[in-house]
């Protein structure tokens, strides 16, 4: 694939002097009137900064929201009938919520920032024949920059010359070890990691020394194609502000249209003063508004915020917590995700055995087995001489630092060492006995590596180690090591032992020996070149994937989860990490180039198909991700490269890594992972469903308590008699029972078996069929205990103020027993557990019994809102009705388990 510009030429398919040609360069480096001419036709090399929002217009947005707009409506409401302190109790509400968008809508806004700063500050450049360090930002298309070990490459460049040059590319391509580079061009249709005659910006120089031809800067480059994706790429809503959304409309229309409806008969048919008449419809609005739920919604996304990060998942945008549990597929990268992003050796092939290696990364903790059994390396003497030899046939270092192992060198050498540590073997201990006398390094264009050492004891025999690419190794040995001596080398039968361990997704490497005499302190190539060695053993390699990643992907598809890898590594090498954590790869691994003709229709039917795709840049991520939410998946997409931000802000939930994620994907993402565990994954799903069910408890809570407030008003309008609730108590129950019944919903625990039910579908409506049955039954409820007693009152000559009173208890005792009913939606609640089960609930329930007593019998509240004392016989009946409702609600849900009826 080529994705750069039409008008760019592809640079990797060009030779050095055509690409010199191209720029009018030369080896001698730009003049300066070229320098000046050609900064002020492509700019400096710096990314351009955004289009940003205001931060007045920012804060506006901030109340664009329809749960907003519900609540400065009850705000008017409670203003109109100048009842200040409710008043001002909501405002605060709006803007509390205002102030916090605000904040971490500015926060993310730093992911664009994040990419800029990653672009190296100088650059050492051949101008005028000379070299001169000048800041990366006047680098222009034509210099001529050198590269060196630790250096960050500064524009993206066409190699010219290259000395054991290796580049860390994992930022950008997710590839698991630093990638050799050369000078030879590539075809054009090379895949972004297979552009070996390329260095990209941002991207760190390893080891060796290079000269590039600067063909790219700012936008121009790589990496900034990714800013510019990151600016195109929409951030989409979540799923619950979609439904909420919804909900929020069709609830204001319903208020509308009862309290329109409630005015017109109540003036017209009742013959209402207009005053009276209007104070009516007013109360039933604000009766009907569920003034507490937006406040309970932010209260119950942030308490789950809490308990995730309790489990390493640091959530960064409130809404995502919910969005979690709604996932129906996670797209993750390879390298550092699902893998420890450290090399390990896996298996030991020698003439006669094969060792498998056990535990991963640069800790030096495992052992060997052959054929499933433990075996000692000192009783296998060839595999004994195959860990001195990596281990002396090295430039690594391992070294621990308050208990964590670290790597001093190349990856691939790092894990030799380990296994070597494995094995017993004290790199100084080891050195001192067999000290090194020469040495010829690494080198890309001969692939392999050559020390020279002698015995310390004994006759101090000298003996050459050659460690390289297998091909090289085997071309050079004549004979191989038993246990029985050497014998003619079986080339056939090492070709067919090597491909299938290379099908296994693993790096080849291979060591052979040769005695030389004692006397021998200098290395030769002709020492290599004209043969005689011995092959030892060739080992595997591999990034291989955490335990507790294979787990977390079993917990995923069990709940309904489709785990997909997207990689920038080699396709046989994701096949293989894919087979070991269980993700399904019977529809093929398809690498980048294969992916990048498809059609966006054909691309959306693939990825129904296909859950590993290999070789993907950056475009490839968003396109991938985007198709799969056009099937109508939630998307959750995982990364810690800056090649990942683009999929990363498109998902509908970007998850990046915390400890080796670059600041760009991390500030591109809803969710930091502390940990860097793939686990926590899986662990925050669960909360983000917990989280939903406890926001639709809430709902399913305060509905029917505001249509229990709102028809009690309607029934009393609609017969003519006197309102069984003022605005002001109406407006006391509300404020009283969100704060108190409404919030204890949020603190509910996690239901046993929600990681074994599917993700739910998106568009589901927050209230389905039956939880509007549930809301309707109980509102009815409500109206009945609430009208009826207020009705059986007046008829027997009790005052209005009592009459009043009985109602208002009787509808807080219908709330406080529906939220014991409301704690499982279906599952009944009589027995300890339902009862008893939740502190939360029981500090409520206290709270709003002291609350209720103090508006019954305290003067002052009495006085406010026009209550009186009431009796052990008006509490006997408001009991009574209590204990009524909840038993019939009860026995609701029994008849709906009967009937097996599934709740969405």
């Amino acid at each position: 694939m080529n994705d750069a510009p039409p008008d760019t030429p592809a640079w990797h398919s060009l030779q050095r002097d055509e690409a010199l040609a191209r720029l009018d360069a030369t080896e001698q480096g730009l003049l300066d009137t070229q320098v000046r001419a050609r900064l002020e036709r492509y700019g400096y090399n710096r990314l351009p900064a955004p289009e940003r929002t205001g931060p007045l217009r920012r804060f506006l947005l901030q109340f664009h929201n329809v749960l907003i707009y519900v609540l400065i409506a009850a705000a008017v409401g409670t203003a109109f009938l100048r009842h200040w302190v409710d008043t001002g109790v909501i405002l605060g509400v709006v803007f509390i919520n205002a102030i916090i968008g605000f904040i971490q809508e500015g926060r993310a806004e730093q992911a664009l920032d994040a990419i800029r700063g990653m672009l190296s500050p100088r650059a050492l450049v051949l101008r005028d024949g000379q070299r001169r360090t000048v800041p990366a930002e006047e680098l222009v298309p034509g210099d001529l920059v050198f590269l060196q070990a630790g250096d960050k490459v500064p524009a993206d460049l066409r190699l010219l010359r290259t000395h054991n040059l290796r580049i860390d590319e994992a930022l950008l391509t997710g590839e698991s070890v630093a990638v050799d580079k050369q000078t030879a061009a590539v075809g054009a249709e090379a895949d972004l990691g297979d552009r070996s005659c390329m260095a990209f910006s941002g991207t760190l120089v390893a080891f060796g020394q290079g000269r590039g031809l600067v063909v790219g800067t700012g936008a121009d480059t790589q990496i900034g194609r990714i800013s510019t994706l990151l600016e195109e790429v929409e951030t989409l809503t979540t799923p619950l502000l979609r439904d909420i959304g919804v909900f929020g409309r069709w609830l204001s229309l319903a208020i509308l249209v009862l309290a329109g409806f409630t005015f017109a008969f109540g003036y017209w048919v009742r013959d209402y003063a207009f005053l009276d008449t209007f104070l009516a419809a007013v109360s039933l609005a604000v009766a009907a508004i569920p003034e507490g739920l937006p406040a309970i919604m932010t209260i119950t996304l942030a308490i789950g915020v809490q308990r995730m990060a309790a489990r390493n998942a640091i959530i960064r945008r409130l809404p995502a917590v919910e969005t979690l549990g709604s996932v129906a597929t996670i797209c993750t990268d390879k390298t550092g995700t699902l893998t420890r992003n450290e090399m390990t050796v896996k298996t030991i092939v020698t003439a006669e055995d094969t060792f498998e290696v056990s535990g991963v990364g640069y800790e030096p903790h495992g052992g060997f087995n052959r054929d499933g059994h433990d075996v000692d390396p000192e009783d296998h003497p060839v595999l004994a001489e195959t860990l001195r030899g990596i281990l002396l046939c090295n430039d690594a270092e391992l070294h621990q630092r308050d208990g964590v192992w670290e790597l001093e060198g190349d990856p691939t050498e790092g894990a030799l060492v380990t296994a070597a540590r494995k094995g017993g073997l004290d790199p100084v201990e080891t050195g001192e006995r067999y000290p090194r006398d020469d040495v010829i390094p690494f080198e890309s264009a001969y692939k392999f590596m050559v020390t020279l050492h002698h015995r310390h004891y004994g006759d101090q025999r000298g003996f050459i180690l050659l460690k390289g690419a297998p091909e090289r190794v085997l071309a050079v040995c004549e004979r191989e090591r038993t246990r029985a001596g050497d014998r003619t080398v079986e080339r056939d039968r090492w070709e067919q032992r090597m491909n299938a361990i290379a099908a296994r997704g693993q790096r080849l490497l291979a060591l052979a020996v040769r005695e030389v005499d004692a006397d021998k302190r200098t290395l030769e190539f002709s020492d290599i070149e004209n043969g005689g060695l011995t092959l030892v053993a060739v080992c595997g390699i591999i990034d291989p994937p955490r335990a507790e990643a294979i787990e977390a992907v079993r917990q995923c598809q069990e709940a309904g989860i489709r785990v997909k890898m997207i990689t920038g590594d080699h396709a046989v090498t994701a096949r293989a990490i894919a087979d070991e954590l269980g993700i399904r790869t019977g529809g093929g691994v398809m690498p980048g180039h294969e992916l990048e003709p498809l059609s966006d229709a054909r691309l959306t039917q693939t990825v129904r198909e296909v859950d590993v795709f290999a070789r993907a840049t950056p475009e490839h991520k968003l396109r991938l991700v985007r198709a799969i939410q056009a099937n109508g998946q939630v998307v959750a997409m995982t990364g810690d490269g800056v090649n990942d931000a683009p999929a990363l802000k498109r998902a509908d939930v970007g998850v990046a890594m915390g400890i080796k994620g670059s600041e760009a994907a991390r500030e591109a993402a809803e969710m930091v992972l502390a940990d860097d565990n793939f686990a926590s994954i899986a662990h925050a799903v669960e909360e983000g469903r917990t989280v939903y069910d406890n926001l639709r408890k809430a709902i399913l809570f305060l509905l029917p308590t505001s249509g229990g407030e709102g028809f009690t008003i309607m029934a009393a309008v609609l017969l003519g008699m006197t309102l069984p609730l003022m605005p002001a108590q109406v407006l006391w129950v509300n404020m009283v029972t969100a704060v108190t019944l409404g919030l204890a919903l949020a603190f509910e625990p996690t239901e046993p078996g929600v990681m074994r039910r599917p993700p739910r579908p998106p568009g589901t409506p927050v209230l389905s069929g039956f939880l509007i049955w549930r809301v309707v039954f109980v509102s009815a409820l409500l109206l009945a205990g609430t009208f009826g007693h207020f009705l059986w009152l007046e008829w027997q000559g009790a005052a209005v103020e009592v009459a009043r009173t009985v109602a208002i208890n009787t509808l807080v005792m219908g709330e406080l027993v529906y939220l014991f009913n409301s704690r499982y939606i279906l599952e009944p609640v009589f027995n300890r557990t339902g009862l008893l089960g939740s502190r939360a609930v029981l500090i409520a329930v206290g709270v709003l019994v002291i609350l209720q007593g103090l508006f019954t019998y305290a003067p002052p509240l009495q006085f406010l809102f026009g209550t009186a004392a009431l009796g052990w016989g008006e509490w006997g009946i408001i009991l009574a009705f209590g204990a009524v409702l909840f038993a019939l609600v009860e026995l609701e849900k029994a008849v709906f388990r009967r009937l097996r009826r599934r709740v969405p």
